[in-house]
């Protein structure tokens, strides 16, 4: 088991001990859940409550923070608890499952295919005519990846995930499981002969470097050209990223929030979870866009917006006050 002393910690995160503890640290926790040899962390003041009460000998605390750690306690004060927090996480996390073997004899693996230095292909993989894998990039069980598809170097890719034909995913990228990329547009045309007609979506998918894309969620290829997620996107579970939609760089995507076809996200977009984006929309660089608002027109660059239909978030707020009054007053209070 991992453990360290506080001293050891503050190495990594040049902060400024306030306190003393003699325990060793075994692990990270929440504050409500810590034992006396875990770190946990107070990012905002309205958690600096809950100190008092938990069991950590160590928390890792904003310069600002206004109690003090208390007898055989320390304080580690840092300018961002929350990020500071992220490198005592990487400190205490386990390996990631182990290969046996760099590739599996389970794996299908076309001879036209690359495999550079370092890569490592899971049981049960299919590696299709003509695709290039980076070097150490890393394939776990079951994934498939379809002719001619490109994955960059030091690339981790989950089981279940499907990366259909000539769909191109760059360097350092993380896909969890069950992903799909580059599967068909949602793209029907009625006819009065044929019903509804299926129209051919033959473009792909360019995924940058640094992104990650959660769980269960699919970016689907564009009808003509290219789907893009530019370098550092950060995507949820259970995203649906529609045909031809073009995302910036370091765009974010909570769970369950959706793009139709052919939306452009400007640098920086936050779209909160269960949002939904009408095809066809710009959002400008820096926007946010709530949990579970709906938007049906450009946004410019630098707007919050929430609600259904989605209006600027100090609009919303009004509305929201003006339909609680109007409520009230009908039940005579």
């Amino acid at each position: 088991m991992k453990s360290f002393t506080v001293q050891e910690i503050n190495e990594i995160l040049q902060g400024i001990i306030v306190g003393n503890t003699s325990e060793n640290i075994t692990a990270p926790e929440q504050l409500e859940m810590a034992s006396a040899t875990e770190i946990s962390f107070i990012g905002n003041k309205k958690y600096e409550k809950f100190w008092a009460t938990s069991k950590a000998c160590v928390a890792v605390v904003n310069e600002d923070i206004a109690i003090e750690p208390g007898e055989n306690r320390a304080f580690i004060k840092v300018k961002n608890a929350d990020l500071a927090m992220s490198q005592v996480l990487a400190l205490f996390a386990p390996p990631a499952p182990l290969f046996t073997v760099d590739i599996h004899p389970t794996a299908v693996i076309d001879l036209t295919a690359t495999i550079c230095n370092g890569a490592r292909i899971g049981a049960g993989c299919y590696i299709g005519p003509n695709v290039v894998l980076g070097d150490n990039t890393t394939i776990y069980p079951n994934v498939t990846i379809l002719d001619d598809s490109t994955v960059g170097k030091n690339t981790v890719i989950w089981s279940g995930t499907v990366i259909r034909e000539r769909c191109h995913i760059g360097n350092d990228c993380i896909i969890h499981p069950n992903a799909t990329i580059g599967a068909d547009g949602f793209g029907f045309r009625p006819d009065p002969q044929r019903g509804l007609v299926k129209i051919p979506q033959i473009g792909n998918v360019i995924i940058g470097n640094n992104v990650e894309i959660g769980a269960n969620t699919c970016v689907d290829r564009g009808k003509f050209s290219s789907t893009i997620l530019g370098d550092g996107c950060k995507i949820d579970n259970l995203v649906q990223i529609g045909h031809n939609s073009k995302l910036g760089k370091f765009c974010i995507m909570a769970g369950n929030s959706g793009l139709a076809g052919s939306v452009t996200l400007g640098n920086g977009v936050i779209i909160g979870g269960s949002a939904s984006i009408k095809d066809h929309t710009t959002i400008g660089d820096g926007a946010i866009v709530g949990a579970g608002s709906g938007v049906t027109g450009d946004i410019p660059a630098g707007k919050t917006m929430l609600g259904y239909p989605a209006v600027e978030a100090r609009d919303a707020l009004k509305q929201w006050a003006i339909l609680k009054r109007l409520v009230n007053e009908s039940k005579g209070k």
